[in-house]
């Protein structure tokens, strides 16, 4: 049943070409594009798309935090620093696992977590 629940999640990029790499490159991710302006995202867990804008999602401002599950917290993180993310926080602990958080390249942040090893 899809009523009543989360369906879809749109975020702001400033460059859609640059954040379809990044996600494609990092995560595996398929994009559709409907326009110029606007990207769908597909294979990630939960639909949802990128639309053209001149802002980010950041917590700090009051965005939600969107964090994604790896089997390998390491490797993951070296991937988004080598295809042009930005660790914004490194690997931490916290209740349940650990995880890190990061920008992607039109700097919206990300986490992603994984269990304890």
């Amino acid at each position: 049943m899809k009523s009543n629940k989360i369906n879809y999640v749109e975020l702001p990029a400033r460059d859609l070409s640059l954040n379809k790499t990044f996600f494609s490159q990092v995560f595996g991710w398929g994009f559709k594009d409907y326009g110029t302006e606007y990207t769908a995202f597909e294979n990630a867990g939960l639909d949802g798309g990128f639309f053209q804008a001149d802002f980010c999602s950041r917590p700090q401002t009051g965005a939600a935090l969107i964090i994604l599950f790896s089997d390998n917290l390491e490797a993951t993180l070296e991937k988004v620093k080598y295809c042009g993310g930005t660790i914004e926080q490194v690997i931490f602990e916290f209740p349940g696992g650990r995880r890190f958080h990061f920008l992607d390249p039109c700097g919206n942040e990300w986490a992603v977590w994984g269990e304890l090893s």
